[in-house]
Parts: C-alpha cells; structure tokens; sequence
C-alpha cells in the first residue's frame, strides 16, 4: 500500500534481483486486492478489468525478476497466483511447476499455491486437489511442513458439519503426520515460513478430533497471529472464532486434568 520504501531500492539498485521479485510480488497482490475477495458473482466489471490489467502487468515484471535470477524459483512461484487468476490451462500450469521444482523440489510456498490452483473452486477439482496434496506429502522429507498440504486440502473442501469425519483412522494419521513435521522443522529451522500455518491447522483439527492438551501446545506456539487457515476463511471474524476455538481448548484440556 505504501511503496516508497521499494521505489528508493529500485533507484539505488536498478537491477537487484529481489527488489524485482518484491515489485511483482506486490503488484500481484495489488491484483487480488482490486478483486476483491468475494465470489465472482459478487465481482464487478470493473474489478475484473482492473484484476487483469494488474495481472498482465506483474507478468512481465515476473519475467524480468527470472531474468535477473535465473536460479531463483520465486519469480515462478509469483506467477502461479498469476495462472490462478488468468485461468491458465492445466498443461501450462504443469510446465510452470516443472520451472519451479527443478530450482527447488519442496518449496512450500510453491506448494501451498499450486495447491490453490488444483482446488475445486479454482482451476481444478477435488480430486486434483486430494491428489496432488497426497503426492506431494508423501514424497516430502519430514521437515519440510508438506504434511500441510492434505489437511489444506480437506478444508477447502469441507462441505460438511459432521466432525466425525475428522477423526477417521486416515485423518488420526494425517494430523500425526503433520505433528511429526512441526516438530523436526521446530528443532532444525524454528521460524521457518510455513510452520506458523501448519500449527493453526494442527490446533484446529486436534480441537475437532477431542485431542484438546496436543491443540493447546499448537495454540501457545501461534498465539497471537490469526490471519491464517482456519480462521480466516470463515464468515465472522477471524480472531473471535480463533479465540472462540482456543478458549474452547483451554476449557477442555482443563477439564482432563
């Protein structure tokens, strides 16, 4: 929203590769941000044409940064939020991924959006969805916090309100799993990016499996920072349904002792 401080790094170092992946991260976003984050039917026109015009213009801004840093895949892992918006088929898509995983195979920034685009409500399905999830945790080594990726996946495509379904022998596993990745990236890299989002969703699904003392250690090591999965995908506030669900924890891990 405030550029300027990019603008005097621009001028000081005309041709810094990651003042470049700055300047068209920033111009992706600015794309979303004139969208809006409201279903499409809810979108006007001119939000539209002003999403698209953004969109082109960070692509060539996303060429440049490549350009400038041919070994870096962040430039690509911008354009993939870019293949998300202009609807890009899924063969090109495939060849942006190729881009990305021979620079870096487990970027979890790469994964995380990529998985966006495989999502029903975007340019995929469920299905495509589960499965790249699936794939790309299994083959992850422990550490690299892709264990995310499936219960990403089973939250964007939640349709229903019967909890059980989260503490299926598959989801106990999942959970599991994920608890095992925090904990080796914890020892090695403790603010590694990434970590932060796994445990929201850790504390969430261990909250809804009556896991309530593992949830609220989730809980300590995140509080404070609720602009994440879960929270912020519902429709009241994000921190008040934090909070409600944290509370909800404190309350029940109290109860057990």
């Amino acid at each position: 929203e405030e550029d300027g401080w990019l603008l005097a790094w621009e001028a000081a170092r005309p041709d810094d590769p990651d003042a470049a992946v700055v300047r068209a991260q920033s111009t992706v976003r600015l794309a979303w941000d004139l969208r809006g984050a409201r279903q499409a039917r809810y979108t006007s026109r001119e939000q539209f044409e002003g999403f698209g015009r953004m969109l082109s213009a960070a692509r060539k801004e996303i060429a440049r940064a490549a350009e400038l840093n041919p070994e870096d895949p962040t430039p690509y892992v911008v354009e993939i939020w870019v293949a998300l918006g202009l609807g890009c088929s899924h063969a090109e898509m495939d060849e942006l991924w190729e881009r990305i995983t021979s620079r870096d195979p487990y970027h979890y920034g790469a994964h995380y959006a990529a998985l966006q685009y495989w999502c029903a409500k975007w340019r995929g399905s469920k299905e495509l969805a589960f499965d790249f999830a699936r794939r790309a945790a299994e083959r992850a080594p422990v550490g690299s916090l892709l264990t995310v990726l499936p219960l990403v996946a089973r939250f964007e495509h939640d349709e229903t309100t019967d909890v059980a379904a989260d503490s299926t022998p598959e989801m106990l596993a999942l959970v599991d799993a994920g608890l095992a990745d925090a904990a080796a990236c914890a020892a090695s890299d403790p603010d590694r990016p990434g970590l932060a989002q796994l445990r929201h969703l850790l504390a969430y699904y261990l909250h809804l499996q009556d896991r309530h003392e593992a949830a609220l250690e989730q809980f300590r090591l995140v509080d404070g920072h609720v602009d994440a999965l879960p929270w912020s995908y519902r429709g009241e506030d994000a921190a008040a349904y934090y909070c409600r669900v944290r509370n909800e924890t404190v309350g029940m891990a109290a109860e057990a002792v």
